[in-house]
């Protein structure tokens, strides 16, 4: 199991999302071991996220916001990023859908 210390990328994206959107829900899963990359690697997660910022707006807006925050971590080393953004009264606890597995770059 990797340390905090080790998780740096995981713990800004963290960081900024909480300090941005205090989220009523916050996940962020790093996706990257199921890609060709370096063990301990930090370059493919997923965010799901809920706050109460996000009722009444356009899911591409959502996205945009999320990304928009992490700009630095998207072009330094973050390769891929889905992003689940819902308002409260659309969020169900429930499992997130898994990601596809890799098909090992370049639509291969």
């Amino acid at each position: 199991m990797m340390s905090t210390a080790s998780k740096c990328v995981e713990n800004c994206i963290r960081t900024k999302l909480q300090n941005r959107f205090n989220p009523k829900v916050l996940q962020l899963i790093n996706e990257s071991h199921m890609h060709n990359v370096p063990k301990d690697s930090e370059t493919h997660f997923k965010v799901v996220i809920v706050s109460d910022e996000f009722e009444g707006m356009p899911l591409i807006k959502r996205h945009r916001l999320v990304n928009a925050i992490l700009t630095d971590e998207l072009k330094s080393g973050v390769h891929a990023l889905s992003i689940v953004a819902k308002a409260p009264a659309q969020w169900k606890d429930e499992p997130v859908e898994s990601s596809p597995n890799c098909r090992g770059g370049f639509g291969k």
